[in-house]
């Protein structure tokens, strides 16, 4: 047995020489037992040792290909803090418009008032204050849709209001269903619960309806957690038709859904356009579902209230340091949700929450939404001109872009390429579920054959400023055209 660790060792020597490059792609595994004289069974203990040390990663119906760097300790964390020492990090990803500090401060100078702060520094229960849920039903009301002030349970933060409801709906070792690219602190904190991802499949609407019924026939689902508006990493944007189809599939199963509506709010700027950027070719008429503006789309909490946990929150819209998730249960679930926020020590903090009732009332989150969605809108320009002629695909009102790489490029070797010049990026695999293949990714008929997600790379536009961003794109440009 231990043969096959001494041959893993040789191979490990030739990828740290560098006789072995990033990228390099090893032959068949019957192809190396036959050169090494071993069995294949022996050959295959070699790979899945390469592998279990992140030196190489093998690619279902591609092969096995020598890695650009060992595998980070957590994919998720990219997009939660900051990863590895490029000066330009379009991994992390949390908007700042401009004046927004003094905006905040404003709103935070009466808390800080001894009386008031006395009663603000006290603890709150998992379901806020009645100002909060007020407050929070006027925010994320949308057309067909007003959410149950009785019905708000408060987190953290949006991360955690997920983290309560998977808690909530799902036991150790059951299995929920998630599009095939999926946000990765999804991945990890399912992984901590015990529970099992099975991607489902998707197109240029999102989510599949019948993708979701095949997964349940097969082995039964405990929930479906999806981001139906300005998906991430894709932007894609499901239609009224999809939403109500859905909607009905998941009632007949009687399948309870997590909707991640974090990014949603960037859907109500009307910059023009929806869909693609445009980067790429012809863009995808079916982002959005063809109605234009998105704010016009009624959540899917608004096509089955009785089976779908709203998850929202302020990060996104006011600042990551003091913000606080939403959810929003079904009539009937507020006792069991609130358990689980609690049990796992995620219930928001009262200043938080007094704060937000503050920056809502006031018209402070309404003006920085506002700022955001232009703001968001034009860092798409900046994409659309130096990535002009790549396959990008992006909402013109997302804060991210989904780049299909040109071949020989593969998302590791281009993450490391990047980081060499100095700006990081998200690899694809990230965001991929296990047992997702090829062809699951968002494609549709305007673009062809969806790509691999081991081929792409997820740009995040909003954390760094503006002309750092165009240089950084024109970087990534410069290393894509000059090859591996």
């Amino acid at each position: 047995m231990a043969d096959y660790r001494r041959i893993a060792d040789r191979v490990a020597d030739d990828i740290a020489s560098g006789r072995l490059k990033p990228g390099d792609r090893l032959p068949p595994q019957r192809l190396f037992a036959r050169r090494r004289g071993i069995a294949g069974s022996t050959a295959g203990r070699v790979y899945a040792e390469l592998v279990r040390r992140g030196l190489v990663v093998g690619e279902v119906g591609r092969g096995t290909f020598v890695r650009a760097a060992p595998t980070a300790a957590s994919a998720g964390r990219a997009l939660a803090e900051p990863a590895g020492s490029a000066p330009v990090n379009l991994e992390l990803n949390y908007p700042s418009a401009s004046g927004q500090s003094e905006l905040l401060a404003a709103g935070l100078a009466p808390l800080l008032r001894p009386d008031v702060l006395t009663d603000a520094l006290r603890t709150a229960p998992a379901t806020g204050t009645a100002a909060a849920r007020e407050a929070a039903a006027g925010l994320l009301a949308t057309a067909g849709w007003r959410p149950d002030p009785g019905r708000f349970l408060f987190a953290g933060n949006a991360r955690q209001a997920i983290a309560a409801a998977l808690a909530h709906l799902v036991r150790p070792g059951g299995r929920v269903g998630v599009e095939s690219l999926t946000y990765p602190l999804v991945k990890e904190i399912a992984g901590r619960l015990g529970v099992t991802l099975v991607p489902l499949a998707t197109d240029g609407e999102g989510l599949r309806p019948e993708a979701v019924a095949a997964a349940h026939r097969a082995a039964p689902l405990s929930a479906v957690y999806a981001q139906p508006t300005l998906h991430n990493p894709t932007s894609v944007t499901m239609g009224v038709g999809r939403r109500a189809e859905l909607a009905r599939v998941v009632r007949e199963l009687d399948l309870p859904v997590i909707e991640d509506r974090i990014w949603s709010f960037l859907a109500g700027g009307d910059t023009g356009t929806g869909g693609d950027t445009g980067t790429g070719g012809a863009r995808d008429e079916n982002a959005g579902g063809g109605v234009g503006d998105a704010a016009a789309l009624p959540p899917l909490a608004a096509y089955a209230p009785e089976r779908v946990y709203v998850v929202d929150g302020l990060s996104k819209r006011v600042a990551p340091g003091l913000t606080v998730g939403f959810l929003v249960v079904p009539e009937g679930r507020v006792g069991g949700a609130a358990d689980a926020l609690r049990s796992g020590g995620w219930v928001a903090g009262r200043f938080a929450l007094e704060a937000g009732v503050r920056w809502i009332g006031d018209g402070t989150v309404e003006r920085l939404v506002a700022a955001k969605r232009a703001d968001a809108a034009a860092r798409q320009r900046l994409v659309a001109e130096h990535l002009a002629g790549f396959a990008v695909r992006g909402d013109a009102r997302a804060y991210y872009a989904w780049w299909e790489l040109p071949a020989p490029w593969r998302a590791d070797t281009f993450r490391a390429a990047a980081a060499e010049r100095g700006v990081a990026v998200t690899p694809g695999p990230a965001f991929s579920v296990a047992g997702a293949g090829r062809g699951t990714a968002p494609g549709g008929p305007a673009v062809g054959a969806a790509a691999s997600a081991s081929d792409c790379v997820r740009l995040g536009l909003a954390s760094v400023p503006p002309p750092v961003l165009a240089g950084a794109l024109r970087t990534l440009a410069d290393v894509v055209r000059g090859g591996p």
